[in-house]
């Protein structure tokens, strides 16, 4: 069993490394939050351990990005608290800096896209880890940049 992940984010190269630990983590909608009031937006994950010595496991984890000031989504239904998501990346586009946008890419074409006034990001594990049912896949077919290249992992 490997210690649990606590990351701090405040550079592109620190959320590159979240957005590794998360990648192919699944959620339910009902767990993403929006806060006007605190300007930040929660979600929880079951995330894959990719960094685990047996990659069989995932893990509960919590995601608290800070600073935001505005949250859009597209392709992603709305109100539907039970649906569930794949997280594919989380990326930070710069705007007049240290602003910018964080931006989560999720499988079926589905964008969350939050303006911050500066990138403040945390991930922490939550829960022990457990077995996982399936070993997450991709078809490279579908990695394919737009220039024709193709990403493995």
């Amino acid at each position: 069993m490997t210690a649990p992940l606590r990351l701090t984010a405040l550079d592109e190269q620190d959320l590159e490394v979240i957005s590794a630990a998360l990648q192919d983590a699944v959620a339910l909608l009902g767990d993403f939050e929006y806060s006007r009031r605190l300007r930040s937006f929660t979600m929880g994950f079951n995330r894959f351990c990719w960094e685990a010595s047996r990659r069989d496991r995932r893990v509960r984890s919590g995601l608290q990005i800070g600073h935001v000031t505005a949250a859009r989504s597209q392709n992603i239904r709305q109100g539907a608290e039970d649906a569930v998501v794949n997280l594919l990346a989380i990326r930070f586009e710069p705007g007049e800096l240290p602003s910018g946008q964080v931006i989560c890419t999720f499988s079926g074409g589905g964008e969350l896209r939050l303006d911050v006034e500066c990138l403040d990001v945390v991930l922490a594990d939550l829960s022990r880890s457990w077995r996982a049912s399936a070993r997450p896949e991709h078809d490279l077919a579908d990695l394919g940049d737009t220039d024709g290249e193709t990403r493995t992992r």
